[in-house]
């Protein structure tokens, strides 16, 4: 009996805790920012980070935070209550860069490290870019070449990044450098905080498959940094760069934001077809059994990554889980986009980018959701790519799984 009071308590303060969210984002959540468009991130910075702000005024923008770092005191459970409601009332997506460097920041900054970069990026008052890519060394990340040398109290840094998401809308930049060139070249490489308006910096822009401008390619000529901003130890950058690009790969695809997607395409189905003709009631039907498969298909990787969150939280996470999930979620992501296009049929042939950023709805012919999904399946195409491609992620979970089942 005890048990099971316990149990209506935890529903009963479930349920109070989700029409508290509710009221906020009712108060709070106009309907500009629910129309703005999105891919992962919202496609034009002001939106996003006037919803940050809206967010942080309400000290909710980093709940997975330690409540010392500006984080919340709310349990699992109240945490999934407060992403399934931005999700049913298509709040916009923060910057993903916020849930990679913040916890670098307060895991392995310094003191003066955190009070100065901590605060702006909780409150949504400074942007963020990751410098890790080079023409060179995606995948194989190791084989970076932009290196710095020390001079007195700076670095200067020289060389070049690519596919560099959003660089030329950020404040700072977390960047990989290599500080040695001999022995290994993981034991060389060192983690720096990049002022993006340093003298010595060019940024181009590169227009990715959509017709946006996502990504760039950033040059560093004689670029000085304060021996200040390095992160950690000189040459210990690699061991940083692996704990972020874990929480990379759990956010390149959030599970509820997949389901976000699912929904919309659900929606543009069942619009499409007219089910009193026998062809198009096979097609829908063909595309809503597919759709069914990918939503059950979400609910086991919602299982799965609920158990590794609480098996982490002990000290016994798998440590392939990130990557199982990073792999199994863009790959879903990329089949409910498939699915998208074929539900649009000859509406998909039509390119609308140009009415997205700025956005236009009213001048787009059928629905802004339909652009939306070419949007999501033409970028896409870089979800199994960026954070370590599909194939890094394969072989990282082959010798994860192997070395946890070996015999110690």
């Amino acid at each position: 009996m005890a048990a099971h009071n316990g149990e209506n308590n935890e529903v009963t303060a479930a349920h109070e805790f989700r029409e508290i969210v509710r009221a906020f984002l009712a108060d709070h959540l106009t309907q500009d920012l629910i129309d703005a468009p999105r891919t992962s991130q919202l496609i034009s910075a002001e939106p996003q980070q006037r919803w940050h702000r809206i967010l942080a005024r309400q000290g909710w923008a980093t709940p997975s935070w330690p409540e010392r770092f500006g984080g919340t005191s709310w349990t699992p459970e109240e945490r999934l209550v407060f992403e399934e409601e931005l999700i049913a009332a298509k709040a916009p997506p923060l910057s993903s860069f916020l849930e990679m460097i913040g916890p670098v920041l307060y895991t392995f900054g310094s003191k003066a490290q955190i009070e100065r970069h901590l605060a702006p990026l909780r409150d949504g008052l400074a942007q963020w870019c990751q410098g890790y890519s080079e023409p060179g060394a995606g995948s194989d990340l190791a084989g970076l070449r932009t290196s710095a040398v020390r001079d007195g109290e700076d670095y200067v840094v020289n060389g070049q990044k690519i596919w560099t998401t959003y660089a030329h809308r950020a404040d700072w930049m977390f960047c990989l450098v290599r500080t040695r060139t001999e022995g290994r070249p993981q034991a060389g490489i060192s983690f720096l905080l990049i002022d993006m308006k340093s003298p010595g910096i060019t940024i181009r822009p590169i227009h990715s498959i959509d017709g946006l401008h996502h990504l760039n390619e950033i040059f560093f000529s004689d670029v000085r940094v304060p021996t200040a901003n390095l992160v950690g130890v000189e040459n210990g950058g690699w061991t940083i760069a692996k704990f972020l690009l874990a929480h990379e790969r759990s956010s390149v695809g959030s599970l509820l934001t997949v389901k976000g997607q699912l929904d919309q395409v659900r929606a543009i189905a069942d619009a499409a077809f007219d089910l009193t003709q026998p062809n198009q009631a096979r097609e829908h039907a063909t595309i809503d059994y597919a759709l069914c498969e990918a939503e059950i298909t979400l609910q086991a990787l919602d299982a799965f990554n609920r158990r590794q969150s609480t098996l982490a939280q002990r000290g016994a996470g798998h440590p392939a889980a990130p990557s199982m999930m990073k792999l199994a979620v863009t790959e879903l992501q990329q089949t409910i986009a498939e699915l998208g296009v074929r539900a649009l049929g000859v509406d998909a042939l039509r390119d609308q980018s140009a009415l997205l950023e700025p956005f236009r709805p009213d001048l787009m012919r059928g629905s802004a959701d339909g652009a939306l999904v070419m949007l999501h399946y033409l970028f896409g195409r870089a979800f199994t790519i960026l954070g370590g491609s599909s194939e890094i992620q394969r072989n990282l979970i082959f010798r994860d799984v192997v070395a946890s089942a070996s015999p110690p």
